[in-house]
């Protein structure tokens, strides 16, 4: 939904990735804006970058889900098996929120001093959300291949 989102409403979050690149709404009097991007063409391959990063996650994750719901009720190991795609997807989920917002936007782009476009508050939900989620699929399962 957010890659879907960000495609049929490209310039809402454009708009975002673009004003974090270039820091122009950051701390005034900050010595490090020498870091910020200016250049459009960056802007948009960050965004379409992140985008298509967003729609492998949800692709991996829903495929994921359906390898194991088809699985349920084999054996074990099958099961775990069909886990592969939406560990994957959820991984690479946290990956572009930690590393992508909460590390390179938030950090070394210093979103968090904008007060307009500072996402580290949604991103710190996708990551716990994702998190909690990989926490969960990799529980252990009941061998229900034995009676008993």
């Amino acid at each position: 939904l957010v890659a879907w989102n960000n495609i049929f409403d490209y310039d809402s979050n454009f708009q975002f990735v673009r004003h974090v690149l270039m820091m122009d709404t950051i701390f005034e009097n900050s010595v490090l804006t020498s870091r910020s991007i200016d250049s459009e063409i960056i802007h948009n391959i960050s965004y379409w970058f992140i985008i298509m990063v967003e729609a492998s996650v949800g692709i991996l994750c829903a495929f994921g889900a359906w390898k194991m719901l088809v699985t349920t009720g084999l054996d074990t190991g099958a099961f775990f098996r069909a886990k592969f795609y939406a560990t994957l997807g959820l991984l690479m989920g946290i990956a572009l929120w930690f590393v992508g917002f909460l590390t390179i936007g938030a950090e070394w782009f210093l979103m968090w001093q904008s007060p307009t476009w500072n996402g580290q508050g949604s991103a710190f939900k996708f990551v716990t959300v994702l998190s909690v989620a990989l926490i969960f699929l990799h529980q252990p399962e009941p061998d229900i291949s034995s009676p008993g």
